[in-house]
């Protein structure tokens, strides 16, 4: 798929995006450490991930968006970014895309073409499916079998791509924990210095302990 503009440096360095020529080179080389992490921990698989905060306000969109881009990084990657916080869907802002349609509109039908939903983002080999028509009860739609058709699609259409799911926190909802069931791992985002240990130990017990990746501190 052709993009249809491309994000400039500047575009990239308002936003807080990384890049391979950012001159902001302790944030790209953390980003570069957990992707390599997380592919230590695949053995090398494309894999899909949850990514969720500890608590509202985590930056669990900015951690999500960064890690995608740096699978983005490598030609021989494509990453595919998925908004699934129908509460506070963030992502498209952060991009500075303007969908039509998104996630829930495949979710409410089903025989919509997943294709339609999958938009470039302006950085190379990145793709997003923004979260769609918001909704008051989310979690229905995550319990239902249209999420688990969503996920087969885009892993049978996109083999090749690491797919990342932004979500609300796993304090203030069910949906990561219900999203996490169905995907191969979890990480959970923690803001720096305002949540408590015992919040983390809460929050981090949520998961399935086996597909469990680990906590990123943001701040």
């Amino acid at each position: 798929m052709q993009e249809p503009r491309q994000l400039t440096f500047d575009d990239l360095d308002e936003r807080r995006i990384i890049y391979p020529e950012s001159p902001n080179r302790e944030l790209v080389n953390r980003f570069r450490s957990l992707r390599t992490k997380l592919l230590e921990i695949s053995g090398g698989n494309n894999f899909t991930l949850v990514v969720s905060g500890a608590t509202d306000g985590a930056g669990s969109s900015f951690i999500a968006l960064n890690l995608a881009a740096a699978f983005a990084f490598d030609q021989s990657k494509t990453a595919l970014l998925v908004d699934c916080n129908l509460r506070e869907p963030s992502l498209h802002t952060m991009l500075d895309m303007f969908p039509d349609t998104g996630l829930t509109d495949f979710l409410e039908e089903s025989d919509y073409d997943v294709a339609k939903i999958i938009y470039p983002t302006g950085i190379p080999r990145l793709r997003l499916v923004p979260a769609g028509s918001r909704r008051e009860s989310p979690a229905e739609f995550f319990t239902s079998f249209q999420i688990k058709l969503f996920l087969q699609s885009i892993r049978r259409r996109y083999p090749d791509r690491f797919i990342i799911l932004d979500t609300a926190s796993i304090s203030h909802s069910p949906d990561a924990r219900i999203l996490s069931d169905l995907c191969d791992y979890s990480l959970l985002v923690v803001p720096h210095g305002k949540a408590t240990p015992s919040a983390v130990e809460q929050a981090a017990h949520s998961f399935d302990p086996e597909k469990f990746a680990g906590v990123v501190i943001n701040g």
